[in-house]
């Protein structure tokens, strides 16, 4: 039996078995929710099926809260919660990774934590801790930008203040492209930062053709790589 609450379930960031990347005990309380709110319907129902196969979908209730929400909706917000009021749990699945974190379902949390409903945070893959972790970087004091601007000259006021960041604060600078965009990513870093810099570039976390790469900018300008359209973190540090 679950306590009642608000549930955030991390999803797998690759095609890999959940095993390899979940827990036992998310799997027993995904099983006992009925009542989901979901970045994306379809890639929330195939994540389930994966969960257990037997789970009937049917059964389920499904919102969705993603970009195209409109979160000044108080009301509309609020009512995803109403299960929670009646007794119920509420589940918060993300297309990828942790809810909430670079990822739809700040807002709800917000609103669960006005209203005193526990929220239960579930244990699973985070690509910005987990290439924290990987990068060599100061993992105590870091930030995560997100995407850097698409305007040249807003980029490259971004990058500047990002670079002050790291020489006088010592603070990882963590941020993500557009994945068809990620080798000009590389190669503007190239042009535009020392060349002491250091740049991590981790690719496809958790999955079977995993990168996780720190090199200075001299190095990455010497450097044969090819990111394409795969799913990347950059962190930033000297």
């Amino acid at each position: 039996m679950l306590e009642t609450g608000l549930y955030l379930i991390p999803t797998q960031l690759s095609d890999v078995p959940l095993d390899g990347v979940l827990p036992a005990h998310n799997i027993e309380v995904v099983r006992g929710l009925r009542y989901f709110v979901v970045e994306s319907l379809r890639s929330a129902r195939r994540f389930l099926k994966k969960c257990d196969r037997s789970i009937d979908i049917d059964s389920l209730t499904f919102n969705e809260l993603n970009e195209h929400t409109d979160l000044k909706d108080t009301a509309a917000l609020e009512a995803l919660l109403d299960p929670i009021a009646r007794g119920e749990s509420v589940g918060v699945i993300s297309d990828a990774g942790c809810p909430a974190v670079a990822d739809p379902g700040a807002d709800l949390v917000a609103l669960a934590q006005r209203r005193g409903y526990k929220v239960f945070p579930l244990v699973g893959p985070s690509s910005i801790l987990m290439s924290l972790m990987a990068s060599g970087f100061n993992g105590q004091r870091f930030a995560f930008e997100g995407y850097l601007p698409v305007d040249a000259q807003a980029r490259q006021s971004r990058l500047k203040e990002m670079t002050r960041r790291v020489e006088r604060e010592r603070q990882t600078q963590i941020f993500i492209e557009a994945p068809y965009r990620n080798n000009q990513l590389i190669a503007d870093l190239v042009q535009h930062l020392p060349g002491n810099m250091r740049l991590c570039v981790a690719s496809d976390i958790t999955g079977e053709n995993q990168s996780i790469i720190t090199r200075t900018m001299g190095e990455w300008k010497q450097a044969h790589y090819d990111y394409h359209k795969i799913p990347t973190i950059f962190l930033l540090y000297n």
